[in-house]
């Protein structure tokens, strides 16, 4: 092994304080910012990108929006050579820590985070400080692909054929599979033989955990025990248990800048703007046209030129009220605010969906899960760097995967309404620091609840509400594009979703009582939160108290600017992900979606990448289409116009 040269360590030390600040257990980051900068950054071939320092006047293309979505679509643009591509990112550059698996959680609140809360409400989130839940967003070239968990799931069959069927041609599941495989590079043998589903070779990295806990196998046992099978959770069918698959390589983080932007750098027609906050679509009034972003650098208002058309792929948060700013979006909120109408677009913001869990804990009797204080030492570390191997590749304990249905999905159906997230780590893992912060919980839920087993050994399970009906909605707090958006989460205010996380809840328990998990001694940390005490303990009752309690978004914003067909007044885009109203422009990311999938959504907006890529590409290299759709703009147009002073009820 190199000698690690001092004045390395010191500088990966420097970028450890930077990004997650020095705690009770600042050792960690410190010894896995070391190890990292070693392995990763002297030896991977695949150089960072540069920040673009003088611009172009005008791009034929504006991405705004370096994340899941943005980084796919710039890769994609620029393999056409003579079309000029300008990516825009508010971030900059990932860190070491951020390539670190188990380090996930100590990026929430960071600088790599745009830290947003949600306003108070009452339905949710109520162990949180202020009744706020906690958003994360990556501001960062690689978007949420930096500090998510990197979970690997496409979502249900069914999910892509209801977005077909609802209006949106070429959408189907036989239609968007080949973008899920164009992407993949499956480093699971057994899996890639099965090349109906699974493809090797593309940009993105997936593969199995190196490292996983004797509980990730007795999860496993357990879902067969309440009789489900094992199966590929991507492949024909869901509904069962899996071990999960994650966006690694080599065991570090493989976020899509590593995987999409990285290996293209040296491309000519690809430019890289960071720490660029763009604050407006410049939009023609009179034509409707989008021609231009404004943007803040370095303190300076500027603007840039797109010849052929600006996309918004700044994620679900962010693209809807960039739209707001430049002009789209509901007219009474947009004059009440100040800002000319260029379009009245009522759905702009609104249809908010996210998926939220419940947190059910089990004590254990044996030293096998992931506490911290096992964890802060140099083998560890040296493991992970020699070998890629051990706890540090974990993502924050994350093994095993179950998609269920409630009595309340068909049971016959294969589209299961709960995911089992079962995790070898919990809340109290880390003593009451990280955890704790990054889901903002009060000090005095956590004590209550949770300060009598810290740093105990305990495994969880996440019980994850997969097709939720409440519908949140984001608004402009003013004109100001630098104040950040009001958020409504809306979480639980529809009876349905009351009823299914009540259910998986106590599916939850009762996954913990299994005849696997029992011989590990599980059994439930049955300590009553504060606010239910007064109800008698596991009634439906108490259950629907205690879902309202530590309820976590898992980060899964989507659906605010939806994707329909022209007689929806509130689809923001066509089939084609461009706006309705105004030429030149789409949106290209979650916002799109108009049904949140099944399961986590980072594959699934990998795709909508890939495939608007080639929407884009179809439109302005085959003339004749290109006319047609022209004509076809104007009739979108003006049916639209017709279509919501006709009906603006929500359909």
């Amino acid at each position: 092994m190199t000698i690690i040269a001092l004045s390395t360590i010191l500088t990966a030390i420097k970028a450890g304080v930077a990004i997650v600040g020095v705690g009770k257990i600042a050792a960690l980051p410190f010894l896995i910012a070391a190890i990292t900068y070693f392995h990763y950054d002297q030896f991977d071939p695949e150089n960072k990108n540069t920040d673009q320092k003088t611009l172009h006047a005008s791009y034929d293309f504006i991405i705004v929006g370096a994340g899941s979505a943005g980084s796919v679509l710039a890769n994609r643009l620029s393999e056409i050579s003579n079309w000029n591509v300008l990516l825009m990112e508010a971030g900059g550059q990932e860190t070491d820590i951020s390539d670190v698996p188990i380090m996930s959680l100590y990026l929430h609140k960071s600088k790599l985070d745009w830290g947003y809360k949600t306003e108070p409400q009452a339905t949710a989130c109520q162990a949180m400080i202020e009744n706020r839940c906690s958003w994360t967003r990556g501001k960062v070239l690689g978007g949420s692909s930096v500090l998510n968990t990197m979970l690997y799931i496409r979502g249900n069959r069914r999910d892509f054929d209801r977005w077909a069927d609802y209006g949106n041609y070429g959408w189907s599941y036989e239609e968007i599979l080949p973008y899920f495989k164009k992407s993949q590079d499956q480093r699971n043998p057994y899996l890639a033989k099965n090349t109906r589903y699974h493809s090797v070779g593309g940009y993105q990295t997936v593969q199995d955990n190196p490292y996983n806990t004797p509980l990730g196998i007795a999860f496993l046992e357990a879902g067969q025990e309440m009789g489900y099978d094992i199966r590929d959770i991507n492949g024909e069918k869901q509904t069962g248990f899996a071990l999960y698959q994650f966006t690694m390589r080599r065991a570090a983080r493989c976020s899509t800048a590593k995987a999409f932007l990285r290996p293209i750098r040296l491309r000519k027609n690809l430019h890289i703007c960071m720490y660029s906050h763009v604050t407006r679509v410049l939009i023609d009034p009179d034509t409707r046209r989008a021609y231009g972003v404004e943007y803040i650098k370095n303190g300076q208002k500027q603007t840039v030129l797109a010849k052929k058309e600006v996309i918004l792929s700044a994620g679900a948060l962010n693209s809807p009220q960039l739209l707001m700013l430049s002009g789209v979006g509901p007219k009474e909120h947009l004059e009440e605010k100040g800002i000319p109408v260029i379009h009245d677009s009522p759905g702009v913001g609104e249809n908010l969906q996210d998926h939220i869990a419940s947190v059910v804990t089990f004590l254990i009797d044996y030293p096998i899960s992931l506490v911290i204080n096992r964890l802060v030492n140099i083998n560890t570390a040296l493991r992970y760097a020699i070998k890629e191997d051990g706890p540090l590749t974990s993502s924050v304990g994350l093994e095993t995967v179950g998609f269920i249905p409630t009595k309340y999905a068909n049971q016959s159906d294969d589209w299961p309404d709960m995911e089992f997230m079962l995790t070898s780590t919990t809340t109290p893992a880390d003593g009451g620091t990280q955890v704790k912060k990054a889901h903002g919980l009060t000090d005095e839920f956590y004590n209550e609840v949770y300060g009598m087993v810290n740093y105990k050994d305990t495994f969880g399970v996440f019980a994850m509400m997969l097709r939720p009906k409440s519908r949140g909605r984001i608004r402009l707090r003013s004109k100001d594009p630098l104040d950040y958006p009001l958020f409504y989460h809306n979480y639980l205010t529809h009876p349905h979703d009351v009823n299914v996380l009540r259910e998986g809840t106590k599916a939850a328990v009762a996954f913990g009582q299994t005849e696997a998990m029992k011989r590990f001694g599980a059994r439930y940390h049955n300590v009553p939160v504060p606010k239910c005490k007064h109800l008698p303990p596991y009634t439906d009752e108490y259950w629907d108290c205690y879902i309202r309690q530590y309820t976590l978004s898992i980060y899964h914003y989507s659906c605010t600017a939806k994707m329909g067909p022209p007689s929806d007044p509130y689809a923001v885009v066509d089939p084609e992900l461009r706006v309705y109203g105004v030429s030149g422009l789409r949106v290209i990311d979650a916002s799109i979606m108009p049904f949140i999938t099944n399961g986590n959504i980072n594959a699934p907006v990998i795709m909508i990448g890939e495939k608007g890529a080639d929407l884009i590409k179809y439109y302005w290299l085959n003339p004749t289409t290109k006319r047609r759709k022209r004509s076809m703009d104007v009739a979108y147009t003006i049916k639209r116009d017709i279509n919501i002073n006709q009906n603006c009820s929500v359909t």
